[in-house]
């Protein structure tokens, strides 16, 4: 390992982290409001919309995201359509992260007891109400396992980026393995910076998954 190359080479990383991080913070917060908006149409079975919610995601979640970006950045042009790079990749982050979010949301509204429902009613409760004070906040409670898989997921999913033209981890590591040959350490800071990414994040979402569900809050088994 050739530490002094990597020393010099260090600041390439940040920035790129810096970039691959900003583009995935946009594109789960949009991800998680599509996913929450599909997951409750589909809770209410609003005829028609509910079907489109449903193509969306069987599309979203069985095509790959490079083959959505290069839709967004090559095939988008062709009619008039011009989107950055950046653009592109937020698009295509949120399509994709937003099919995970809504079964993810789904499976929580899913395991919320019928009984509890039945109960806030008979209490006088609306069903708006119901909803919003009953079922949402246990939903969410149920989801936040899944819920945290998907923004790992969809983190480590914006390795694809550099297809697209963008300076990420990815598209530094290219690049300084075809300038200098230097492989192993390229790809040594490349592990190193998206483990310096991914580690807060997945103990942040085992220390918030103890704290939502303590006293079995969430938990159907409790009930």
């Amino acid at each position: 390992m050739d530490t002094s190359f990597m020393q010099s080479q260090v600041f390439l990383y940040i920035e790129g982290a810096k970039l691959t991080l900003y583009l995935a913070s946009i594109g789960i917060l949009f991800a998680i409001l599509v996913g929450l908006l599909c997951s409750i149409i589909r809770y209410l079975n609003i005829p028609i919309i509910r079907q489109i919610v449903g193509v969306y995601i069987e599309l979203s979640r069985n095509t790959p995201l490079l083959i959505q970006l290069f839709f967004l950045y090559f095939g988008l042009p062709k009619i008039g359509i011009l989107l950055s790079s950046k653009q592109c990749a937020i698009i295509g982050l949120t399509f994709l992260g937003g099919s995970y979010m809504a079964e993810a949301f789904r499976t929580g509204l899913d395991n919320v007891a019928h009984i509890q429902k039945d109960i806030a009613l008979s209490l006088g409760m609306t069903q708006i109400q119901v909803f919003q004070y009953v079922v949402l906040p246990q939903a969410i409670s149920n989801s936040i396992p899944v819920f945290c898989s998907n923004i790992i997921f969809l983190m480590k999913e914006t390795s694809v980026f550099s297809a697209v033209a963008l300076a990420d981890l990815m598209f530094v590591t290219k690049d300084l393995i075809g300038i200098y040959y230097k492989t192993d350490e390229a790809l040594f800071m490349l592990v190193v910076s998206y483990l310096i990414l991914l580690l807060p994040i997945s103990i942040g979402c085992t220390l918030l998954e103890r704290k939502v569900r303590y006293a079995e809050y969430g938990n159907r088994s409790a009930i």
